[in-house]
């Protein structure tokens, strides 16, 4: 993203840089409200039961995205012996991907619902890219946090559709070689390789799939 920068293409960086704030806001926001649900209110103790980016934005995190393409948002505490069921981590997991994707589903359909009835404002080229990439950046996000390794949302999704076997190998295994793993593949991306592009062009797929507007 730094190199949008170097090109003076600051109105785009500006805009990526916002559209990643409130994605990662709805999807912190999302974890504390399932959390909720489900009996634990240590979110929103901490301040954290809100769409307010400040609650939610790492400043390390944030530089990341700015630097190298990646960074993160501050987790979501939680404390699971206030859980209410068992199945309450595998929810609390998956609200976060599951809310980038409602977020996704409602601007892309806005935006084509715009277009269609011929709105003025959708005619800037400033708010056709603010649409554009805040919908590709909540489907990236969705697709990223659902990879199982390390601190990943998936880590807490896959274990429930494995065998009581393969749960507890997957499990050991994760913990001791999860982080490291994930690091490698932003390692590769950083080197090179096509990581985050192949999770954009997934994302690209997907799009049609959740455009209801015709």
């Amino acid at each position: 993203m730094i190199s949008l920068l170097f090109d003076g293409q600051w109105a785009i960086f500006a805009l990526i840089v916002i559209s990643l704030v409130i994605s990662l806001s709805v999807h912190e926001y999302g974890h504390a409200q399932v959390a909720k649900w489900f009996g634990d209110d240590t979110a929103e103790r901490a301040g954290r039961l809100t769409l307010n980016p400040i609650a939610h934005i790492d400043p390390f995190g944030l530089l990341m995205v700015v630097m190298v393409g990646f960074g993160y948002a501050k987790p979501v505490p939680t404390d699971p012996r206030k859980f209410t069921s068992r199945s309450a981590d595998l929810w609390v997991a998956a609200a976060g991907p599951f809310m980038n994707l409602v977020l996704a589903t409602i601007m892309l359909n806005v935006f084509a619902f715009s277009i269609t009835s011929g709105a003025e404002f959708i005619e800037n080229a400033g708010v056709r890219t603010f649409f554009t990439y805040l919908v590709l950046i909540n489907l990236v996000l969705m697709i990223f946090n659902l990879i199982p390794l390390g601190p990943l949302d998936g880590q807490y999704i896959l274990p429930y559709f494995l065998p009581d076997r393969l749960r507890r190998v997957y499990r050991h295994y994760n913990d001791r070689f999860g982080s490291f793993l994930l690091l490698g593949l932003i390692l590769l991306q950083i080197l090179g390789v096509p990581i985050f592009t192949t999770v954009m062009a997934i994302a690209e797929q997907i799009q049609p799939l959740i455009l209801f507007v015709g």
